[in-house]
């Protein structure tokens, strides 16, 4: 794999901190975690939904928290009391995990629900009416303010 060096980025550009730490993520040399395996759809045009497969794991098992730009799901199985069984074979994994996903600017959670050994979770994205853009109207032939030598306001005909 060939090996990126961002550091005259770094140099040369102010509050992009967080867009530099994704793409130092996205060129690293380690492998990302395939545990446990998951989906990214989009419901709608500003609604998605995350869909990762937590076979075997009660909701009292699962968390899911966001702070600042990141939603983690953390699993862990707590074993139940007098539980021994021997297993011959194990095929469906148990083990602990914990997977971040980056959420762009706006983007909250709405919603989880756990079926059929499927965690989901919704997502939308909420901009403020002030971050929307707006139309401004050109007003035609308005005069133009001016200011006087006196400091009072002239209308320029």
């Amino acid at each position: 794999m060939r090996q990126y060096d961002l550091a005259p980025l770094y140099r040369s550009t102010v509050g992009f901190d967080r867009l530099f730490a994704a793409l130092d993520g996205f060129v690293s040399t380690e492998q990302a975690p395939t545990y446990p395996p998951y989906n990214i759809e989009r419901t709608s045009e500003n609604a998605y939904r995350v869909t990762v497969a937590v076979a075997g794991f009660t909701e009292a098992d699962l968390s899911i928290e966001t702070r600042e730009s990141t939603l983690t799901i953390k699993g862990e199985r707590k074993a139940k009391d007098g539980e021994k069984a021997e297993v011959l074979h194990q095929g469906i994994a148990a083990r602990a995990f914990e997977r971040r996903f980056q959420l762009a600017d706006h983007v909250q959670v709405t919603g989880a629900t756990l079926e059929h050994g499927l965690l989901h979770v919704d997502l939308v994205r909420e901009v403020p009416e002030a971050k929307k853009p707006r139309r401004i109207e050109i007003a035609a032939g308005a005069p133009s303010i001016q200011p006087t030598i006196e400091g009072s306001v002239q209308t320029a005909a």
